[in-house]
């Protein structure tokens, strides 16, 4: 029972993880512009801010839950704007000047993982999307069976990270054919692609709120 909850907890957490939306983008350009590792450590951050929201989700903290839609206009608003300078910074910025600053001040990691935990855990539609997930497999966790919660919850976790450090570790294969153009030209399509994701997600909340 516990190995099938377990590789439950696997599809789910690849499942949340797999569309490659801003995020996404943003992994694959550290991965391109640092290294394997400062990518992977970004994707642990979504990996991890994905978790919580399933912990949420499967526990139904409704008060939580309602806190979130009172104020959704806000997350959206905050997260959105954060899209938009982030993108707005990666589409200015210079390849060749970050690579530098990166080996002289060494590899802040974690500053990577923090940055982007915050900033998918400022997106609300990720719980709704967990909620979507255990109603599907018709999963209810219960403090009175916490290791179930622990497996699952675990397996979840363990499938974001496999598929960020699957996701990583293709494009760092190919991260020595991108030279200081091409790193410039993909800075300016992730930077675009962001701020554009950013907007149309507005506009869609906007018109269908």
């Amino acid at each position: 029972m516990y190995l099938e909850l377990f590789v439950k907890g696997l599809i789910i957490g690849l499942c949340a993880s797999i569309p490659l939306g801003p995020i996404g983008v943003l992994c694959v350009q550290k991965t391109i512009n640092k290294n394997r590792k400062a990518g992977f450590y970004a994707g642990l951050g979504a990996a991890s801010s994905d978790t919580i929201y399933a912990l949420i989700a499967g526990f139904s903290l409704n008060y939580i839950i309602e806190f979130i839609r009172l104020y959704e206009v806000f997350f959206r608003l905050f997260g959105a704007g954060i899209l938009i300078v982030l993108g707005w910074h990666i589409f200015q910025s210079d390849p060749s000047a970050d690579v530098q600053k990166f080996k002289r001040k060494g590899a802040s990691y974690w500053q990577d993982y923090f940055f982007t935990f915050l900033l998918t855990f400022s997106n609300p539609l990720a719980i709704l999307i967990f909620f979507s997930i255990f109603a599907g497999f018709g999963f209810v966790l219960k403090a009175s069976e916490p290791l179930l919660a622990v497996v699952l919850i675990g397996g979840i976790f363990i499938g974001a990270c496999l598929w960020w450090f699957t996701l990583t570790s293709i494009v760092n294969m190919f991260r020595h054919k991108f030279n200081m153009k091409n790193l410039q030209l993909g800075n300016r399509i992730a930077g675009s692609v962001i701020v554009v994701f950013a907007i149309i997600t507005l506009i869609v909340y906007w018109f269908g709120y």
